[in-house]
């Protein structure tokens, strides 16, 4: 029986650096390769100019030297016949040519080779080129975009445009191949071609696309298009191996496929249907996205009518009796309120300021043992961790890509100011709160939905805290996002956007004690721009008097 040729070269990227940061889960990091990538380009400019001027005296050389060796050749013992000439090529042959070698050889690619050797160790490497990749795949789902909005940088709120070139395409295509996301790879490839037969000039050319493309359609069933693609490689490359093998194995397959019953036929009409995108792990993954896009949001004119805005005194707290606080609300179960003008423009870059140095991959806490770990699902730079269900210790979150840094009240009056005005607005005890949390959101970023609290399957979620579940979140919003960035509650049909010096503050807890779990929520992916956050979770001990308990298990 023939088999088919489906093993394809997977290219591998080239790692530029074992000092690996995360650089795609956070945009305020993603600024200092900016930097970096100036200060290269100008030493590259002054290596250009030495090399041109050193060019330029070899030209000089050669110029001169032309013009004398044509005279001298026309008639050769006349010009030797004069001494001063006979001197001057003994010279020439043993002591400036010597010197024109020395020239030639000369190495002054050094300075910008040193530079370059230095400035790598800083670079991004494989994993970031691969998430920033995945990210702009998480972002044509989430946001219902197509390949070619997406290639000719046709993007909302967008102030420097930019496209992707074929080989760009070709390579979002490969790297969802790696992760054998055939849905991905098959639009990815297919953009790759389209802009080839555009006429675009790319190092990129139609067979290896085509190689790509009919193996990642046969994966989902489409044998006839496999077939299609394979006849057109063959086309431009008749010698091309893998081609003639898999075009004699689709050819066998589909005379099989002829050969059956129409009982057979539907069955192989079933395996071609295997076209969509990756399951994952997210069972509202639908509902999510909805919402991220605008679509979905669950709020009747009835009760919108019952949500007001209002200058709040914080219960007549000196501080807010002649300068009340702008307090909105945003949704009504669970109470969701926004505070306007709450954090000043300096204070945010204060606060951005001291936390940008100490950016660190986000983790979120296990539930069973209460360490943190890196987050996968949260893309921010708080590069996110999460707490591990089966260890209980903080993990990278792969749902949570972002960047985070902790900042207490000792380290700066701003923080302590921050903090003493959230104690203030919400009446709740800040002692036993945890340390005011900064994000910074790379490509994509995003943390999928999750609780806050710890859930009761969760009994050590804050164990080592000692200071009870999570009562509260209070989450300052330190930029505005051009599109997308929403934080969601998916179980209520809940979006809220970034708007700059705001902030939002949602109870996690009944009185009771009991979770809310209509507080379950995420944060969209960045479309465009750059989100900053921080976050204040406020914990149960303290606030014994502040709100007393309920015995009304869901009040």
């Amino acid at each position: 029986m023939m088999k088919i040729h489906l093993v394809l070269p997977l290219l591998g990227l080239l790692s530029l650096s074992c000092a690996h940061t995360d650089f795609f889960t956070s945009i305020g990091h993603m600024t200092d390769l900016l930097n970096t990538e100036r200060d290269l380009v100008a030493s590259l400019k002054d290596y250009i100019k030495e090399e041109e001027l050193k060019l330029a005296q070899i030209r000089k050389w050669a110029d001169k030297l032309d013009h004398l060796t044509d005279t001298a050749t026309k008639d050769p013992e006349g010009f030797l016949g004069h001494p001063v000439n006979a001197f001057k090529l003994m010279k020439r042959l043993n002591t400036e040519w010597v010197q024109l070698e020395n020239l030639v050889l000369k190495d002054i690619s050094d300075g910008f080779i040193s530079n370059l050797t230095i400035q790598r160790q800083y670079f991004p490497n494989d994993e970031d080129q691969t998430g920033a990749a995945k990210a702009l795949i998480r972002l044509q789902d989430t946001y219902n975009l197509d390949t070619d909005t997406i290639s000719k940088g046709n993007l909302p709120g967008v102030k420097h445009k930019t496209s992707l070139t074929a080989e760009d395409c070709f390579d979002l295509g490969k790297i969802a191949y790696t992760e054998a996301d055939y849905y991905h790879t098959e639009l990815w490839m297919e953009q790759a071609l389209r802009q080839l037969d555009e006429g675009e000039e790319s190092s990129v050319d139609k067979v290896m696309v085509l190689d790509y493309l009919s193996y990642t359609v046969y994966q989902q069933g489409d044998l006839d298009k496999a077939l299609m693609l394979t006849k057109r490689l063959l086309q431009l490359d008749p010698e091309h191996q893998r081609g003639n093998g898999n075009l004699r194995y689709f050819e066998y397959i589909m005379s099989k496929e002829s050969n059956k019953s129409s009982s057979s036929l539907s069955e192989g009409e079933e395996v071609r249907t295997r076209k969509g995108r990756p399951k994952d792990h997210l069972p509202e993954r639908q509902k999510y996205e909805k919402l991220c896009r605008g679509e979905g949001v669950k709020m009747t004119p009835r009760r919108q009518k019952r949500l007001f805005c209002r200058y709040y005194n914080c219960n007549r707290d000196p501080l807010f009796i002649l300068s009340p606080t702008k307090q909105e609300d945003e949704w009504d179960k669970p109470r969701i309120v926004r505070y306007h003008d709450i954090i000043s423009h300096e204070e945010i870059s204060k606060v951005k300021e001291l936390a940008k140095p100490r950016l660190r991959r986000a983790t979120i806490s296990n539930p069973i043992t209460g360490v943190l770990e890196t987050a996968h699902y949260r893309i921010s730079k708080r590069r996110a961790t999460v707490h591990d269900p089966q260890t209980g210790k903080l993990t990278t979150a792969q749902y949570r890509v972002s960047k985070s840094a902790w900042l207490s009240a000792y380290e700066d009056p701003v923080v302590a100011r921050l903090n003493n005005r959230i104690e203030r607005v919400t009446g709740l005890d800040m002692s036993t709160a945890e340390e005011l949390q900064v994000a910074n959101y790379g490509v994509g970023g995003q943390y999928e939905p999750h609780f806050d609290f710890g859930r009761k399957d969760e009994p050590d979620a804050f164990k080592e805290l000692g200071t009870g579940n999570r009562v509260a979140t209070w989450l300052f919003y330190m930029s505005d996002v051009e599109a997308g960035g929403a934080t969601v509650f998916p179980e209520v049909g809940a979006a809220v956007y970034p708007k700059k010096g705001t902030a939002v503050f949602w109870y996690n807890l009944f009185e009771s004690g009991e979770g809310d779990y209509s507080t379950r929520h995420a944060a969209c992916p960045v479309l465009v721009g750059n989100k900053w956050v921080s976050n204040k979770w406020i914990h149960e001990r303290g606030q014994e008097f502040r709100r007393p308990c309920n015995l009304s298990e869901l009040e």
